[in-house]
């Protein structure tokens, strides 16, 4: 991206928790709001912004975005009634009607991302009567059953060349029976055990949003159930780094336990991470149904 003279300026803009990137000082001073309760904004100014800083950004933000907040921000119903709409979705024709051929397998490609507490107070629920996704500020902290806290969790992750092209999977269920998810993360080009991290990442942060207070975590991944119980050392950065998140996710539980499984013991998870090497990375799919 950089550019001789002073093309290839950009600007660096904080407002609150939110950083944006603009090439204009123009599109910078618009972010300035309007209102007392408004965040203060600061800019800062650089030049020749590098492929890896673009790249960190891409697979942490939103890029070309018309607006971007916090999730914690959000709204109940600020955006009217939506619907889901997968990635690869072709656009559809103008005037069509959006609530027309909506896919029998519900997206949970708007999964919330992570952001102080690990699980933010906003998540997308899937309404299996309305065929409609909707954004529920709140009800997130509410177990999928109200009588039901605990659950157990199934990851598995799958990596096609090690590294190749890999995926997670995750098989989330509440102990009451009453309700099954079926995760899936596209995981990019990473190795297996990356793929393993990203899964149980997942799971976890998927359970702390439907409200779990305790859980029993199985793969059969033996590296990730040890480290994670402390038992066996961490020699990578990248790892220590998935590790670590995962650690914090677990210790909002009131009751965690991981166990090693055989992968024969293991097949649903794995079943889910192989759909998801087809996906990008960072992009989820996933259903609920009954068990």
């Amino acid at each position: 991206m950089s550019k001789k003279g002073g093309a290839d300026a950009f600007y660096v803009v904080r407002k609150g928790d939110l950083i944006g990137i603009y090439k204009t000082l123009k599109d910078c001073q618009a972010q300035a709001g309007s209102s007392v309760h408004s965040p203060s904004v600061s800019v800062y100014k650089g030049h020749g912004l590098a492929e890896e800083a673009e790249e960190h950004l891409k697979s942490h933000g939103l890029k070309n975005a018309s607006y971007t907040i916090s999730a914690a921000d959000l709204k109940n119903d600020i955006f009217g009634e939506l619907v889901p709409c997968p990635f690869q979705q072709p656009a559809s024709t103008r005037g069509a009607s959006l609530n027309k051929a909506l896919p029998t397998k519900r997206s949970v490609e708007a999964l919330q991302w992570d952001h102080k507490q690990a699980v933010g107070p906003t998540s997308a629920l899937i309404n299996h009567q309305s065929k409609h996704l909707k954004l529920n500020d709140g009800t997130a902290s509410q177990p999928a059953s109200s009588n039901c806290s605990s659950c157990s969790l199934e990851f598995d992750g799958a990596s096609k060349g090690n590294p190749g092209p890999a995926g997670a999977g995750a098989i989330l269920r509440a102990d009451d029976g009453s309700s099954v998810w079926r995760l899936r993360e596209g995981v990019g080009i990473a190795t297996n055990n990356v793929a393993e991290y990203r899964a149980l990442i997942m799971g976890l942060r998927q359970a702390l949003q439907k409200g779990f207070k305790k859980i029993q975590v199985r793969g059969d991944s033996m590296l990730v159930c040890m480290q994670i119980q402390g038992k066996w050392k961490l020699k990578n950065q990248n790892m220590a780094d998935l590790c670590q998140v995962a650690k914090e996710l677990k210790d909002r539980f009131t009751t965690f336990q991981i166990d090693h499984v055989r992968r024969e013991f293991n097949s649903e998870a794995d079943a889910q991470a192989n759909l998801a090497i087809a996906l990008k990375d960072g992009q989820v799919e996933g259903e609920c149904g009954q068990q």
